[in-house]
């Protein structure tokens, strides 16, 4: 099965939509998901499909010494049990982020930090890495721009990034199993960003995506990048805003015509004993919480909230440090970024997705003041 979009309905900027892969269908917007090795961090894949996840995204880097292995026994969805689709990263955000390497026009040379060997990734070793995985969607090797960067340093990024895509088309050999989305940089500087996605674009890429915007720039100036850049990618492909993951972000990406998400904000978050809520974040390791017989929402359906566990239970479990917090706030998390995905979405349908957007910001606004002391 070879890989379509379709638009479904538009209301202002905002988009719904159908992204059809080999291993089915994606109803957008969506939010995907981040297994980093392969696996969701306390869930398991049926407990992640339950929470209503279409997608789920592995990374490249943390993967690339077990790619052989998972070739073998059948690819990534075989290996982690997950029958949908699948998104790897290139690699390049995590190698760029670390401290000591290499960066040249061929690679990044870099030392494994399981065993301290010397690493090289190119373009075309990290298209070899995903075809061994086997992902529906794969990413091209991208130089991800720090923030701050001067403009001299995020041109140098462009260029290379642009380098590395006719690279990584080269390599890649399996567009009909694998579609290979581009990657939009050019730091904060709107001008790189417009050359950068018309040089993409001019490539008649299966989809694209936007990086380097969840490098620590802050929500003013990812809404700037998001407004300026989404417009110039074609209607009729999937927009893909990377790493992204706080609700107020994505509402506003949302608005600005972006089809795709993911973060490891969910589950993360939910790791240390943060809870997100349509009247904002709670700290379930709050004293406040410590005889609270509420669920985290009341109005949440998810396995941990309809399932009648407490406030109260919660606290005891991060207090006595077991597995089963993690779990059930985990689950809590993801099911509220699908949620919130979906609501996005039937707004959209309804053509009145300003009114849901400035109805769920003021009910998330009002109850975030006070709700999570850090």
């Amino acid at each position: 099965m070879s890989f379509s979009f379709r638009l479904e309905a538009r209301a202002g900027l905002a988009r719904a939509g159908r992204f059809d892969t080999p291993h089915g269908e994606v109803r957008t917007p969506a939010f995907m998901v981040v297994g980093t090795h392969a696996a969701v961090r306390a869930l398991t894949p049926e407990q992640v499909r339950g929470a209503g996840t279409q997608v789920v995204l592995a990374n490249t880097y943390h993967l690339l010494s077990r790619a052989p292995l998972v070739e073998k026994l059948g690819g990534l969805h075989s290996f982690m049990r997950w029958s949908g689709p699948i998104l790897t990263d290139s690699g390049g955000f995590q190698v760029f982020s670390l401290p000591k390497k290499q960066i040249s026009d061929r690679g990044v040379r870099f030392k494994n930090e399981v065993d301290g060997s010397e690493i090289d990734l190119t373009p075309e070793r990290s298209i070899e890495i995903q075809a061994q995985l086997g992902a529906d969607v794969i990413m091209a090797f991208d130089e991800c721009t720090p923030y701050p960067a001067d403009e001299a340093l995020a041109a140098a990024g462009v260029r290379r990034t642009l380098a590395w895509l006719e690279r990584c088309r080269a390599a890649h050999k399996s567009p009909e199993r694998q579609a290979l989305f581009g990657i939009v940089q050019g730091s904060t500087y709107l001008h790189l960003r417009k050359a950068c996605a018309e040089a993409l674009v001019a490539q008649d890429l299966p989809g694209y995506a936007i990086g380097g915007v969840s490098v620590g720039e802050g929500h003013e100036l990812l809404c700037r990048i998001t407004e300026h850049t989404a417009p110039l990618l074609p209607e009729g492909k999937p927009r893909y805003l990377m790493g992204v993951g706080l609700p107020e972000d994505l509402v506003a990406a949302i608005g600005y015509g972006i089809d795709l998400f993911d973060c490891v904000i969910p589950t993360r978050y939910a790791r240390s004993a943060v809870a997100f809520t349509a009247r904002g974040r709670l700290r379930l390791t709050q004293r406040r919480y410590r005889r609270d017989a509420y669920p985290i929402d009341t109005s949440c359906d998810c396995a941990s909230c309809a399932g009648g566990f407490s406030r109260a239970y919660l606290h005891h479990l991060f207090a006595a440090n077991e597995i089963l917090s993690a779990v059930l706030t985990s689950l809590h998390n993801v099911r509220f970024y699908q949620r919130l995905v979906e609501g996005a979405r039937a707004a959209i349908l309804a053509g009145d997705y300003e009114g849901w957007r400035r109805e769920f910001l003021a009910a998330y606004g009002a109850g975030a003041a006070g709700a999570e002391e850090d």
